[in-house]
């Protein structure tokens, strides 16, 4: 096997993102984010982007059927040489069908990297964090754009988002714990799960992936 291919499980807030632009320069390989497939998809003007507009402004699951026909589409585009993967497998549905669709292209997954974070500090993050419609992120306590309400990047009006509030935030919570959380006790008896303290700076994160993503690589023979 010569592709690294990741997924990423935490809490939403917890530094994934972040981490996977940062794995993107290490290794070049594409992100995957269904959070950010979902939430284009909820602009459209269809049925199906209705349908996850409602799910996602909700805080619930996007359902796994409408998930895996964007995600599948896009990995079997891009991710030959591997991937990175935020947001699903977010259920042991999802992992059941993630896993067999990979092992019928003679793969599997590397590793899964758990970020680890309390329900009060991804509340703290979350209901800050405010965005621009290209999605650059900034928060009302740190990162502040220079003009207030305004992107540095693009100059378009900063926003906070439905799912980023308080009580959708908390409502997020409980469905990771009860749907998600599961799957790393699942993982971790397929001895791919690498745990990571999200609460540290951002910088001594990538390191520690880094050096855990190193010593894979020479134990795989990637």
């Amino acid at each position: 096997m010569s592709e690294l291919n990741l997924i990423l499980i935490g809490p939403p807030g917890a530094g994934k993102g972040t981490q996977a632009e940062r794995l993107q320069q290490d290794f070049g390989l594409p992100y995957l984010a269904t959070g950010d497939m979902m939430r284009a998809a909820k602009e459209e003007d269809s049925d199906i982007g209705r349908e996850v507009k409602e799910f996602v402004e909700s805080g619930g699951l996007v359902p796994d059927g409408i998930v895996c026909k964007v995600l599948m589409a896009r990995l079997d585009a891009e991710g030959d040489d591997g991937f990175i993967l935020d947001g699903f497998p977010r259920t042991a549905g999802q992992a059941d069908v993630l896993q067999d669709a990979l092992q019928g292209r003679g793969r599997r997954i590397t590793a899964a990297l758990v970020f680890e974070v309390p329900d009060e500090k991804i509340v703290e993050r979350l209901a800050g964090r405010r965005v621009c419609s290209k999605g650059h992120p900034y928060h009302v306590d740190h990162n502040l754009p220079k003009h207030e309400g305004v992107c540095d990047i693009d100059g378009t009006r900063l926003i906070q988002r439905d799912d980023d509030k308080p009580e959708t935030i908390r409502k997020r919570l409980e469905v990771y714990h009860e749907q998600t959380e599961p799957l790393v006790e699942r993982f971790e008896a397929d001895g791919i799960v690498r745990r990571f303290d999200g609460t540290r700076p951002p910088a001594e994160v990538h390191d520690h992936i880094r050096a855990t993503l190193a010593v894979l690589k020479l134990e795989e023979g990637l």
